[in-house]
């Protein structure tokens, strides 16, 4: 059986709370708004609809891939590339694997029509 669920006392809800938002902190973190009690539940409030400019946007778009762009190239030094000898050896395994595979399906596929060439002749 499975332990009772209990509700915490609202002490014990603040002193979480606070201890969330200074780790939050802590790891450099924005750290989480507290809930207000009887405020709808905790659920965030909704935001009124923000106009939308086509200037703005474009340079945004732009910004946004621009700094995409340069983690990209970040994340690319930092992946360890296999050495000639390595990507040759791993070409030749895949090309020798599918030529075993291709020949394998060839001949199940002349087997199989020369059985049915037999079935229906």
């Amino acid at each position: 059986m499975g332990r009772l669920l209990r509700k915490k006392p609202p002490e014990k809800k603040k002193k979480l709370a606070q201890a969330k938002a200074v780790k939050a902190q802590d790891n450099g973190q924005a750290a989480a708004k507290p809930v207000r009690p009887g405020a709808g539940g905790g659920l965030p409030h909704a935001r009124p609809p923000v106009a939308v400019k086509s200037g703005p946007a474009k340079a945004n778009f732009i910004s946004k891939s621009t700094q995409f762009l340069r983690e990209v190239k970040v994340e690319l030094k930092k992946v360890t590339w296999p050495s000639r000898k390595q990507a040759v050896g791993s070409t030749l395994v895949v090309i020798i694997l599918t030529l075993i595979i291709s020949g394998f399906l060839g001949a199940v596929d002349m087997g199989l029509s020369n059985v049915v060439r037999l079935v229906l002749g």
